[in-house]
């Protein structure tokens, strides 16, 4: 069995990761460009002021992805640059700039995949106690019907909320991403509730009065426990754990059993339920809005036991990438058929990559040799789930580009192409051009 004709290939950015120009054109300030250049918040202090310097190289970029193969690219939208207070008044160059990436998408013959919210809270709106406020789900439908209205008549593929599992437990539970604040439980679970509603009504107004026939989906993270062998015992341990809200801003079916369930999973409600708003009989119907596909961000996998001293995934000497998480192709496999047989939603790969400390070579190029096995291997693993009818609607390799990643600042790298910060310059790594051939082939050289 082949992945279908029509299966997505393609690759993936946020915002504030690449654009840079956070002070142009008429765009307001989010809570990464106020918090993150302070207080040792970011390594180094480092900040997104320029990142990329997508802002101006946008059709630059467009043109790799072209030399690259890639069929579509899933970008998000910079919330204050379009509406700099969040609310309330629309900065049209801002808007302008999303409508003319959008085009030069399309002239390339790549799919634009927008992405509403990737971490880019307005200040403003943090000042007014951000997913603490109940209007926080209107502001966002405010800011929802802007984007949706202005580019739907080109744009087909609709995420709205990207890991609303970081959004919530590392924004303002670890206090490890921006704001940088932590919260007591009955706060998260306040934020939690309004950023689910915030997806509904994205979602039922997409569905509702997009211009071109709509497909949506959010972009949860996606891990998943491994079995420790293929026994029915190990695998049904396994889909337990990775279901089991131990630390529930974490876990996905916290925020994905209201949206396809109509309710909040079992062992939520018997540990914290008189801690979660309730909805009204109309929220819910917003929040179950019937979706298209289910996202998934997939990086790491989860040890569902021990092994003697160490567990089944984390051993000493274990091989990990740049970022400290472990290489183990096998969670691809297990994530997309756990989460298919939960959701029954085709899944659609929005983010996997490694970071890994790339260079150019003296002949110029970047050989990543170690970036091309990990996704083979990765790649295999979902040609697997494929195989075995888990039904998968594309892949969207993280990231596009070395990036801003962060609070770890410049020191990731994760793209297929390499950019030189101090100049801007980019090369496409020995990867990227692997890639281009997996994509030709339709994954049939894996």
């Amino acid at each position: 069995m082949s992945f279908s004709k029509d299966f997505i290939w393609g690759s993936a950015t946020s915002a504030y990761q690449v654009e840079g120009a956070v002070y142009e054109d008429g765009k307001g300030l989010n809570c990464w460009d106020v918090y993150s250049g302070h207080n040792n918040n970011t390594r180094y202090n480092e900040t997104g002021e320029i990142a990329c310097d997508h802002y101006h190289r946008m059709k630059e970029d467009v043109a790799l992805m072209k030399e690259m193969g890639l069929k579509a690219y899933r970008f998000s939208i910079n919330w204050t640059r379009v509406i700099p207070n969040g609310i309330g008044e629309v900065n049209e160059a801002g808007l302008k700039f999303y409508s003319d990436l959008v085009d030069e998408l399309m002239a390339n013959g790549i799919e634009p995949l927008c992405t509403l919210y990737h971490w880019e809270y307005p200040y403003e709106l943090h000042k007014l106690g951000g997913w603490m406020n109940k209007d926080s789900s209107d502001w966002f439908l405010e800011y929802t019907k802007v984007v949706v209205d202005a580019l739907s008549d080109r744009v087909s593929y609709w995420i709205t909320i990207n890991e609303a599992q970081c959004e919530l437990g590392c924004n303002y539970g670890h206090g490890s991403h921006a704001p940088f604040e932590k919260h007591i439980e009955s706060d998260l679970f306040i934020m939690g509730s309004n950023i689910i509603l915030s997806h509904g009504k994205a979602a039922d107004y997409i569905r509702k009065n997009a211009k071109k026939a709509p497909k949506i989906g959010t972009a949860p993270m996606a891990p998943a426990h491994i079995p420790l062998d293929n026994s029915p015992e190990a695998i049904e341990k396994a889909r337990e754990l990775t279901f089991r809200n131990d630390s529930f801003p974490f876990c996905a079916s916290y925020w994905a059993d209201p949206m396809f369930f109509g309710k909040f999973p079992d062992d939520i409600m018997e540990k914290y339920g008189s801690m979660i708003p309730e909805y009204t009989e109309e929220e819910w119907k917003l929040v179950t809005t019937p979706l298209d596909f289910y996202g998934s961000n997939i990086y790491f996998a989860i040890a569902s036991e021990k092994q003697g001293e160490y567990d089944n995934i984390y051993y000493q000497g274990a091989p990990t990438t740049d970022i400290g998480w472990v290489v183990c192709p096998e969670v691809m496999y297990w994530s997309v058929r756990f989460h298919y047989e939960r959701y029954q939603k085709p899944v659609l790969i929005t983010e996997n990559g490694l970071a890994s400390a790339d260079w150019v070579c003296v002949d110029g190029k970047v050989h990543d040799s170690y970036r091309i096995d990990f996704t083979t291997r990765y790649l295999r693993e979902l040609k697997k789930a494929n195989d075995e009818g888990y039904e998968v609607a594309g892949y969207l390799h993280w990231s596009l580009m070395d990036n801003y990643e962060w609070a770890h600042g410049y020191t990731k790298r994760f793209g297929l192409i390499y950019v030189d910060y101090k100049t801007q310059k980019r090369t496409i790594k020995d990867s990227g051009l692997w890639y281009k051939s997996v994509i030709e082939s339709n994954g049939e050289n894996l």
